[in-house]
């Protein structure tokens, strides 16, 4: 059996993992072959929204990803292990917990933060690289806030705030960004005057986020210095101490109290990818040189990926850059040519990464990005740069963990965001307690079991109804259009009995709609109709003059040409298809009721309240004043059976039950 052994669980390589195990999967060899993958860490982080964290915007588990969910019904083995040693000749890893053998190898181990021989920076500052960095940071910020205070001294209460973010690339004007985000917040909180805090942003770079077009990387200055932040470039940074920074401006060295440093300034390999590079040929910063197929150069059976790869690509000047996206694209290289080298099948496929653009947020708010095809790219800023950041996230997280992940991403950043810190603003943030939607949704359910009941009274479970219930529909409609030269669906003038069907089907739940006489019908009149795509037409008409119309007389109806066809010649034409959908309609009808009102499995409940509505304008029209159904059904949908309903019982044990089936874990077809 070959063992392959995939050292990190970073970006690179839980993919590869993933990859590697699903290849081999189809190829029936997944008992020839063991995967297994070895971090440090029982889970995976989300390592570009560390910042996020730091200075309180989601959660802490937003960022962490638990590895036996990633590898839920997967045959690869998680080891949780802190690497110290490797022997590429002997081909074995040592750790703190054993030794392991492999015939292939992932170094997928990542990056630490480096700090270029700068005095007291490992000692004094606070990094942004892990799970751990982000939860002292974010305690650092909040320990500053409270003993800011109680601080008597306006001095040092100033020193307190101050803080310093040293880097100005992604990760710098990001925490920057979020930090001058979150302090009006924490200022209202503990009280303090926001003009005591002072927090300045300092690199020696010419300018934020060099990657990035000058254009864009001014965007990201003006909108720091807008946030209260003072960017310092061409800043060199020469001593950290426990309560200062030294800085290098113009050749002197100036020193500034500081409360906080954060250090973003740049990376190198993993202390473990640095042992590697002992045996292995490597460059600057520990980077393992790797061939077109994502070998280390003389030794075939390592393959690197993410961070830890120095590769250009033909053709091009630099190096392939750390970032998300080449970790997404070397893993799925480095599996594929892994695979054929194990089963001596197939091409090897050389490294030609296609990248698609960068982007930098800046806060929760505002962000710039540089995205688009290789050959054109195009700059956004603002609300369509956060856009773009969001769905780049929500492609990651499907690789990742599917719709597990990208669920709690969503409520992690809209539906549950403080302080309204979202590019949507908060408006998708819960606010309202679930508690007074209970009143709507049993009223709700309260009329859907009326209208179940009252089609029973009327003999729709016992005779074909449906001819004249859509039929009658559409001459009422048809009634009011023709004399104005708008084209309908086409009928007869209706009789009275088709007027009453036609009014009480457009109602479908409102009793005043029956009421609705053919003299009334005949002094209707539009008020528009418009075509959409040539297969839908929507129309708004009123069964009496606008002058004395009140809601219960506009009708409104979705003229759906292949629902159309599907009435007229699949189910009017059959009586017993009829009778079978009436009797449908009313058991779920009455269904959908009872639960509603009992709070017993709301979600799906609301949603075939919400189909049957649909349903009803696509056919027959509703009046308007029946559209409170359809609002009500969207306002319960979420949440609304776990207050005072049954669901607050039934559904945690429901998805307890759930999340253990097999299938259900692969396939990350649950919430957490």
């Amino acid at each position: 059996m070959k063992k392959i052994v995939v050292l990190g669980a970073g970006y690179a390589g839980i993919l590869t993992a993933k990859k590697l195990e699903k290849k081999f999967r189809k190829l029936k060899m997944d008992h020839e072959v063991s995967i297994s993958i070895i971090d440090r860490h029982p889970f995976h982080t989300m390592l570009t929204e560390l910042h996020e964290v730091a200075a309180g915007r989601v959660e802490e588990d937003s960022i962490r990803i638990s590895l036996k969910k990633v590898f839920a019904g997967r045959n690869v083995e998680i080891i949780t292990d802190t690497i110290s040693q490797i022997s590429i000749e002997e081909k074995k890893l040592t750790g703190s917990q054993g030794e392991y053998d492999y015939d292939y190898l992932v170094l997928a181990a990542g990056s630490k933060p480096t700090f270029f021989g700068v005095e007291g920076a490992e000692e004094y500052s606070y990094k942004l690289w892990s799970y751990e960095d982000a939860m002292l940071l974010k305690e650092r910020i909040h320990e500053m806030f409270r003993n800011a205070a109680c601080e008597p001294d306006e001095k040092e209460k100033r020193r307190l705030l101050t803080f310093y973010v040293v880097g100005a690339g992604f990760t710098g004007v990001e925490m920057a960004g979020e930090l001058a985000e979150y302090v009006p917040f924490l200022c209202e909180e503990y009280e303090i005057d926001p003009s005591l805090v002072s927090m300045h942003d300092v690199d020696i770079l010419k300018r934020t986020v060099p990657i990035l077009p000058e254009k864009l990387s001014g965007k990201v200055e003006r909108r720091l210095e807008k946030m209260g932040v003072t960017v310092m470039m061409e800043t060199g940074v020469t001593a950290i101490g426990k309560d200062y920074i030294e800085l290098n401006q113009n050749g002197r060295k100036n020193q500034y109290p500081a409360g906080t440093v954060i250090w973003t300034a740049g990376i190198e390999s993993a202390d473990i990818t640095g042992e590697a590079a002992k045996t292995l040929e490597s460059v600057g910063r520990g980077r393992i040189q790797v061939d077109s197929y994502l070998r280390a150069k003389d030794h075939e059976e390592v393959y690197v990926v993410g961070d830890n790869m120095m590769y250009v690509p033909q053709g091009e000047k630099d190096p392939v850059p750390q970032m998300v996206e080449n970790c997404e694209q070397s893993a799925d290289t480095a599996a594929r040519n892994m695979v054929c080298a194990i089963t001596g099948t197939g091409a090897m496929e050389e490294y030609h990464p296609s990248f698609h653009g960068v982007m930098v947020s800046v806060g929760g708010r505002y962000g710039v990005a540089r995205v688009g095809l290789p050959s054109h790219m195009f700059n956004l800023c603002s609300f369509f740069a956060m856009l773009s950041k969001h769905f780049i996230n929500v492609v990651y997280f499907i690789q990742v963990l599917g719709w597990n992940k990208v669920w709690s991403y969503v409520c992690h950043e809209f539906f549950t965001i403080r302080n309204r810190r979202s590019f949507l603003g908060g408006h998708f943030s819960n606010r309202t307690p679930s508690f007074l939607l209970a009143p709507l949704r049993v009223w709700l359910g309260a009329v859907w079991v009326f209208e179940g009941v009252m089609k029973i009274v009327e003999g729709w479970m016992g005779q074909p109804m449906l001819s004249g219930f859509f039929g009658g529909a559409n001459q009422f409609f048809n009634s009011i259009l023709a004399p104005y030269g708008i084209t309908g669906i086409g009928g007869a003038a209706p009789s009275a009995d088709a007027v009453a069907s036609a009014t009480s089907a457009a109602a479908d739940a409102v009793s005043s709609a029956t009421g609705a006489a053919a003299g009334a019908v005949s002094a209707g009149v539009p008020v528009f109709s418009y075509h959409i795509l040539g297969i839908i037409d929507a129309t708004l008409v009123s069964s009496v003059g606008l002058s004395h119309a009140t809601l219960s007389d506009y009708a409104f109806k979705l003229d759906f040409a292949p629902m159309n066809w599907f009435v007229n010649n699949v189910i009017l034409p059959n009586g017993g298809l009829q009778l079978f959908m009436q009797r449908g309609i009313v058991i779920a009808e009455i269904l959908i009721g009872l639960a509603l009102m009992a709070g017993l499995f709301n979600f799906l409940s609301s949603g075939v309240s919400l189909v049957l509505q649909f349903m009803f304008v696509c056919t027959t029209g509703l009046y308007l004043n029946t559209f409170w159904m359809i609002f009500a059904g969207i306002a319960v949908l979420i949440g609304g059976g776990r207050t005072f309903g049954l669901d607050y019982y039934v559904m945690p044990w429901l998805k307890k039950k759930w999340r253990k089936l097999p299938f259900i874990r692969k396939w990350y077809l649950y919430n957490d």
